[in-house]
């Protein structure tokens, strides 16, 4: 596969389907058999059911009765109600009007540095917590912070100019700019080239 290549695409309309019954019951039996590590052949032979109908059920293809269901359930042994938990689950969004981000304070937080957490979702099926933050810097400073966590961040520069530094390099980020990495290395705002400058940095780590 080209490394420029997604393995997601975004553009297809596959989010509606997320939420068809068939598609969540299906999902769970193939998660079952999985974390079983037992093979499609396998479920077909405990469950009496066809390879076949197996395939379409994982698949979101058809939609199984529950006599059916009843006959993977104990074969995988689980609960009947283990297959629709995914389509009952409970999934959150966090929608932060303009101006309302929660402000804060980091750590090596300066005068003229300041700091808005734009959304939090904590513990979710995704596996993995994502904080987006909205970054204003107004005024130099002869100390700048430098962070060092755990995850992956993305910074992208709406306004002026700054030199950010990521390990041992630092980088001239303008409007428009990304800056993707490995948070784990020292890194933070280094030279504030033109002020104000406004970014935002969106953090993601497995939770």
């Amino acid at each position: 596969m080209s490394p420029n290549r997604l393995t997601q695409n975004p553009h297809l309309e596959t989010e509606m389907r997320e939420k068809v019954l068939e598609v969540a019951i299906g999902r769970a039996v193939r998660g079952f058999r999985k974390q079983q590590d037992i093979t499609v052949a396998d479920l077909s032979a405990a469950s009496g059911l066809s390879v076949g109908m197996l395939s379409k059920i994982e698949n979101g293809l058809t939609s199984p009765s529950l006599t059916t269901l009843q006959t993977l359930a104990h074969a995988l042994r689980v609960p009947l109600t283990a297959f629709f938990r995914g389509f009952e689950e409970h999934r959150e969004a966090v929608h932060t009007r303009a101006g309302e981000g929660v402000e804060l304070e980091r750590a090596g937080t300066r005068a003229g540095h300041q700091y808005n957490l734009l959304g939090h979702i904590g513990a979710n099926a995704s596996g993995v917590i994502v904080e987006p933050y909205l970054i204003t810097l107004t005024e130099t400073s002869d100390v700048f912070p430098t962070f060092q966590h755990d995850g992956i961040e993305m910074i992208y520069m709406l306004e002026g100019e700054v030199g950010y530094r990521h390990g041992a390099t630092v980088h001239h980020l303008r409007p428009g700019d990304t800056l993707y990495f490995d948070a784990d290395a020292p890194h933070g705002p280094e030279d504030l080239i033109v002020l104000p400058a406004r970014y935002l940095s969106v953090i993601s780590y497995p939770q």
